[in-house]
């Protein structure tokens, strides 16, 4: 089995909630909070748990919410690699409606890390013994970090040979592409950022997608089309996957668990359409889950059953 390691370089402690009504000027009764790790990184690796694989998650930690990201992590049975920063890690909020069903969802920036504390990411992958055969860089960078530290992640995996999974965005993407990585999970929207389109749609997102892989920026483009599945392009072409239909209760999670599944699946050595497929299943079961918890493997497992039965010779 490969050794999978993630990275988050802008972690947070995710609390979610609920509210008879959302009202301005009042005071509101909350249901107990729900408290759990995130962060993209972290939650691909807590995604690969639930499917049965150990991945060691890297990530960066700071005060009393850094140590408490570490304990729930513990808790879910996952290796967790702090690097030590400063600033405390970030605490994000996410408030349901009951009435309307409607979720409100509160982000908060992120704890700034120094050039000292950036070269002490590095530093910590590059300690890491045996280096990873996959490392998953995933989630949005903190602020006052330049998007070249992601180019000098990415020249470390290639220096190493670990397979390297990205999702994340703007120049922090573009970043890492111009050093070439193996795996990009964008959106239609970060996908058009990267080809200079002023927008692309299901049909024309393929074609986008194989230009940057025949630049050699990528092996694999996996496009997350949201509530109506994804794309995967290779240099062999096109294949579209359709989410099946569900009741939607939460869509925060859905992209992360498609990442874990799709890396789960490469990991058993599945063909990259069977594994993407479980990649969809997982992202479209997380989304029938309330707030911000991620999908269960047994929903993920029959709608990847699903999937292959109903899936294009």
């Amino acid at each position: 089995m490969p050794h999978v390691v993630t990275l988050t370089l802008n972690p947070a402690i995710d609390k979610s909630t609920v509210v008879d009504r959302m009202l301005p000027e009042h005071k509101l009764n909350c249901t107990p909070p729900t408290v759990e790790p995130g962060g993209g990184g972290i939650n691909v690796a807590r995604g690969l748990r639930r499917l049965g694989l150990d991945a060691r998650a890297l990530f960066v930690a700071g005060g009393p919410p850094g140590a408490l990201l570490g304990q729930l992590l513990a808790q879910e049975g996952i290796a967790g690699l702090p690097v030590p920063v400063a600033a405390w890690t970030r605490e994000n909020l996410t408030v349901v409606d009951a009435a309307s069903n409607q979720q409100y969802r509160f982000g908060m920036l992120g704890a700034t890390l120094s050039p000292a504390e950036q070269d002490q990411v590095l530093a910590s992958l590059a300690a890491l013994d045996p280096a990873p055969q996959v490392l998953v860089a995933s989630g949005s960078l903190p602020p006052g970090v330049a998007p070249a530290l992601m180019g000098r992640i990415a020249h470390w995996a290639r220096a190493v040979g670990a397979r390297l999974v990205v999702d994340t965005s703007g120049e922090a993407l573009q970043s890492a592409l111009s050093e070439g990585v193996y795996l990009l999970k964008p959106n239609l929207s970060e996908l058009s950022k990267l080809v200079g389109a002023s927008e692309l749609d299901s049909e024309s997102a393929g074609q986008a997608a194989q230009e940057l892989i025949n630049q050699g920026k990528c092996e694999v483009v996996l496009v997350s089309l949201g509530p109506s599945g994804a794309c995967l392009v290779t240099c062999e072409g096109v294949d579209y996957i359709a989410a099946p239909a569900v009741k939607k209760q939460s869509t925060v999670g859905a992209g992360d668990s498609l990442v874990a599944g799709t890396v789960y699946g490469l990991c058993q050595g599945w063909p990259l359409r069977e594994a993407a497929r479980l990649g969809v299943a997982c992202g479209t079961a997380a989304t029938m889950n309330p707030g911000t918890e991620l999908f269960h493997k047994a929903d993920a497992e029959r709608l990847h059953r699903w999937l292959l039965q109903t899936m294009a010779p």
